[in-house]
């Protein structure tokens, strides 16, 4: 502790005044004691007082069980002993290895990374044994083997279980160090799976469902963002008939600055959506440069902006048919979309049990804030809203659970569109009102109010990618007026 004084954020004096004296009730006041105990703890801790304290409610658990810190609203329902038809003993051992996972694997050292503006050589293949379960649908036994984090088996996973895979990995209130981990091969590894040759899929697939390699989705350009039949990356035949030379750029590219593969929409025909193709382009091949871009947020998740020049690329290593990539972009798009609002709900709710947990020690005018009606108001607001966002996400992954792909993807569009813009509205909502609570904490990077400041930073950057907000809105109204013109 004196090597410590000096390098105290409150100065020394604070620590002298208390030494040798408990000082449990004022570390509190100042410090997100669950998370500085999550890093330091085990390292630090010399011996207990008292009895030695219960496993507490984070168990597998039963139908109908509590699970978590139990914070009102810090989780969903069935979390909180609420009975549901939609979850079951396999989807309950996949929340608590989960969540066991993230508190000592990641949760810990988020700050850090996210601060560094990267993540740690390795984690990737340190995530593997769920790693797989990302990419929407059933497990790809396959190519990822069956052995599943939890003991969950290979034939019950569903899209519930990825639901609560993205869920917990979103409680760090970090959608750069989330990114970091799964959204390219949540966006990018799925056209290879779904439309891929099979023997682009036995190269591809197992590396980087493993964790080994690393994918990304390269679709978006300085000039074509929602408006995806814009884009101006050409690829064009050899004479031979046996590669594509590849030239333009992609911006804003998750992952890309790490990535090994990069799942490419390129243009082969002509104007519009009919000259769109996709093709798998390698890091390695000649003329490929990445360069990371500073952004408002998502420092650690390797925003990248990429060229290519004169890129050769062999045919097999297109996705699908020629001319026809825009219909696995359309696909594709439902999965990304679904998986922004799970991460977007989580982490609006995030601001929520952050609110709630601060609310309840600090005092304004001699009461604690949480007594006051106005925070109170504050809170409630925040609640109906993600509680309600939460339903119809519910109400969405069973369908996507029970319905064939093809069906899913031409039912699902509209409604998956709408729903990310409300998870998105929701968690700006949710952050502003988290950010006022918290007051200067919420403007400072790291303490307390690390979380609430991060996704204060981060909103736009689930508002925006894979359809920005108004255009989700109009999606989804013309989608469903495009069925009632048929009835």
């Amino acid at each position: 502790v004196t090597g410590f004084l000096a390098e105290h954020p409150g100065g020394k004096n604070v620590v002298l005044k208390l030494a040798g004296k408990d000082a449990t009730k004022q570390f509190e006041m100042f410090h997100n004691v669950r998370s500085v105990l999550q890093k330091y703890g085990k390292r630090l801790c010399i011996g207990v007082i008292g009895s030695k304290p219960s496993a507490g409610p984070s168990t597998v658990g039963s139908k109908g069980a509590t699970f978590g810190e139990l914070t009102p609203y810090g989780d969903p329902n069935w979390y909180q002993g609420w009975n549901s038809t939609y979850y079951n003993d396999s989807h309950r051992q996949m929340r608590a290895a989960m969540r066991k996972f993230v508190d000592e694997e990641i949760i810990p050292y988020t700050h850090e990374w996210d601060e560094a503006k990267t993540l740690p050589e390795g984690l990737h293949a340190k995530c593997g044994s769920w790693l797989p379960g990302v990419c929407g649908g059933k497990w790809a036994t396959e190519y990822a083997g069956r052995e599943i984090l939890g003991g969950v088996k290979p034939e019950d996973f569903d899209y519930f279980h990825e639901l609560i895979i993205v869920d917990e990995l979103a409680r760090t209130g970090s959608c750069g160090v989330l990114w970091g981990i799964i959204a390219g091969i949540q966006i990018g590894l799925p056209p290879v799976l779904h439309f891929g040759p099979p023997e682009m899929r036995k190269r591809v697939a197992p590396a980087v469902l493993r964790g080994q390699k690393v994918i990304c989705l390269a679709i978006t350009e300085p000039w074509a963002g929602s408006d995806v039949r814009n884009l101006k990356t050409t690829a064009k035949k050899t004479p031979c008939g046996k590669y594509y030379i590849v030239n333009g750029v992609k911006k804003w590219i998750t992952n890309g600055v790490f990535a090994d593969y990069f799942t490419t929409a390129v243009r082969t025909g002509g104007a519009g959506n009919k000259g769109i193709s996709m093709l798998l382009i390698e890091k390695t091949m000649p003329g490929v440069t990445c360069k990371q871009m500073n952004c408002m947020g998502v420092w650690a998740s390797g925003t990248t902006y990429i060229t290519f020049e004169d890129v050769r690329v062999p045919v097999s290593n297109l996705i699908g048919k020629e001319n026809e990539g825009f219909k696995s972009i359309m696909t594709n798009f439902n999965h990304e979309r679904w998986g922004t609002v799970v991460q977007a709900n989580r982490f609006a709710r995030v601001c929520i049990e952050d609110s709630i947990n601060y609310a309840h020690k600090r005092k304004t005018f001699g009461k604690r804030l949480i007594d006051h009606p106005v925070i109170r108001n504050k809170l409630a607001h925040m609640i109906r809203k993600v509680e309600a966002t939460h339903a119809w996400l519910e109400q969405v992954t069973y369908q996507l659970t029970v319905l064939p792909y093809e069906e899913a993807s031409r039912l699902l569009g509209g409604p998956i569109a709408l729903l990310k813009a409300q998870a998105t509205q929701t968690m700006e909502f949710c952050a502003r009102e988290a950010a006022q609570i918290f007051g200067g904490l919420a403007y400072t990077r790291g303490g307390q109010g690390e979380k609430i400041e991060r996704l204060y930073r981060e909103v736009r950057a689930l508002a925006i990618p894979a359809g920005s907000e108004e255009i989700m809105l109009d999606l989804g109204v013309r989608q469903a007026m495009k069925k009632f013109a048929q009835l």
